[in-house]
């Protein structure tokens, strides 16, 4: 046999043996790529260099679709943001309408009747109707009967000297209801504080 013929004949083995998955012997590999014309060496080492290429590609095409998607995630955001404000107020407003109906219904009937009882009773009904929607909406009241003084939900407009040991940082009086809205004041209860 002659030196090209081997030569054939190992290239064909070691192409066998790497399509097989086997491992191919370093000596016959180093042999081959020592006698191998320069030729072939640049398609060897194109190979990896197409590849990393395409690569390169998959990842781009990634980058643009992963940006188009966060530049459409911004946009809905923003979009929900700005209903949410324009719109934000409309459970509160859907709560209060019928209340709203009740007045003018107490109105038209007021000038009905003389009696101040009955107006009264009236005004404690609608009164409650209030209430009622507004702990519907997550607003409740600040509790200021016989309550520590805090001043996290109260507003001290006035100390009350000598009333003491027993009433000293205690709320005396209510001047003005706080409430609160899930548990964040809204605005604090201005009271007056035992000294």
């Amino acid at each position: 046999m002659t030196e090209e013929e081997i030569l054939n004949q190992e290239e064909k083995e070691q192409q066998d043996s790497v399509v097989d998955g086997s491992a191919v012997d370093e000596t016959v590999a180093d042999e081959a790529a020592a006698e191998t014309p320069e030729k072939e060496a640049p398609a060897e080492e194109q190979d990896p260099l197409e590849k990393a290429l395409a690569e390169i590609e998959q990842l781009k095409t990634q980058m643009l679709y992963k940006t188009a998607e966060f530049d459409n995630y911004r946009k809905r955001t923003l979009k929900e943001k700005a209903e949410l404000i324009l719109n934000g107020g409309e459970k509160a407003v859907s709560a209060i309408l019928p209340i709203i109906d009740d007045m003018e219904r107490a109105i038209e009937n007021g000038a009905k009747t003389d009696d101040p009882d009955v107006l009264r009773e009236g005004m404690e009904i609608i009164y409650n109707k209030f209430v009622k929607a507004l702990e519907g909406l997550g607003v409740k009241e600040i509790e200021t009967a016989d309550a520590d003084f805090n001043t996290d939900v109260h507003e001290a407009v006035a100390m009350v000297p000598g009333m003491g040991d027993d009433k000293k940082g205690k709320v005396i009086d209510c001047l003005q209801k706080g409430y609160q809205l899930n548990d964040k004041v809204i605005r604090h209860a201005k009271v007056a504080v035992g000294q």
